[in-house]
């Protein structure tokens, strides 16, 4: 039987290292003391690289880890014929694999999504997750097009329909401070996603690729939000995921990723003493 990983608070999201394999990936979180993994469908290689969802699961179980989700379905706020099929087949392969989640992101661009269109979309969604048995996880997105922005709507949302049995609220660093809400808060808070950006640039002008691994230049306040959310109560994991170019370059991504979450755990010590 295998340990309780060191860094068992820690996960490590598949963007960070795009191009390992996904035996590879589950190797290095292993290896980084992390007690699971996001994986993904928008990378070059075909999720789980063409092998059985059930293969996977076998894998990350003999090793340890645990597979929080699958992302992502994109613009789930649609809630079009289209975008269900995409719930249900994303939800059939974390079922099959093992991940006890999916991330669902909303559109980032086009009209606005009425608070009665999430609601419509995420009551369809329930009923999906319910036949499959896993949760969705909602992402609001802080770009200024972004169709959901707002942390406290996605949660409003989520109780007007199903509520906390089937969906819970990823809290992105990155994200929240592009919404520029004031206000963090723990409730329906399942997964939080960390990175850190020391572009200098507007707040609006930031994208994905400004995201790297996180140090003392971040910009995001990643390490007070963090602090925040536990002073709330949430225990859950705190995975890595860094969009940047720098970071997916990197020949020995575990030597940084490893300093990183050094940093992390240095810095939040510091601030409780």
């Amino acid at each position: 039987m295998i340990g309780v990983p060191e860094n068992s608070g820690f996960a490590l999201n598949h963007m960070t290292v795009p191009s390992a394999g996904w035996r590879a990936f589950i190797d290095l979180a292993r290896a980084l003391g992390c007690s699971g993994v996001e994986m993904r469908n928008d990378l070059a290689a075909p999720m789980f690289g063409g092998d059985a969802p059930e293969d996977v699961a076998t894998y990350a179980r003999d090793r340890g880890i645990v597979i929080h989700a699958l992302a992502e379905v994109y613009a789930f706020n649609d809630g079009t014929k289209n975008v269900m099929g995409k719930v249900r087949d994303l939800a059939d392969l974390a079922r099959r694999s093992g991940a006890t989640a999916i991330v669902l992101i909303p559109r980032k661009d086009g009209p606005e999504v009425s608070f009665d269109q999430l609601c419509a979309a995420l009551d369809k969604i329930g009923g999906i997750l319910a036949e499959a048995g896993v949760r969705g996880l909602v992402e609001p997105l802080g770009f200024p097009t972004s169709t959901l922005r707002d942390f406290d709507a996605a949660r409003a949302a989520i109780r007007e329909t199903h509520g906390a049995s089937r969906f819970g609220i990823v809290h992105d660093t990155f994200h929240h401070h592009l919404s520029g809400a004031a206000r963090i808060s723990s409730d329906l808070v399942e997964m939080v996603h960390i990175s850190g950006v020391t572009s200098q640039a507007p707040a609006e002008m930031l994208d994905d690729r400004d995201r790297g691994l996180l140090d003392g230049d971040d910009r995001l306040g990643s390490i007070a939000q963090i602090e925040a959310l536990r002073a709330q109560g949430y225990s859950g994991p705190v995975s890595m995921e860094a969009f940047a170019p720098s970071v997916h370059d990197l020949r020995k991504p575990e030597v940084a990723l490893r300093a990183t979450f050094d940093f992390i755990h240095t810095s939040l010590k510091a601030h409780a003493a």
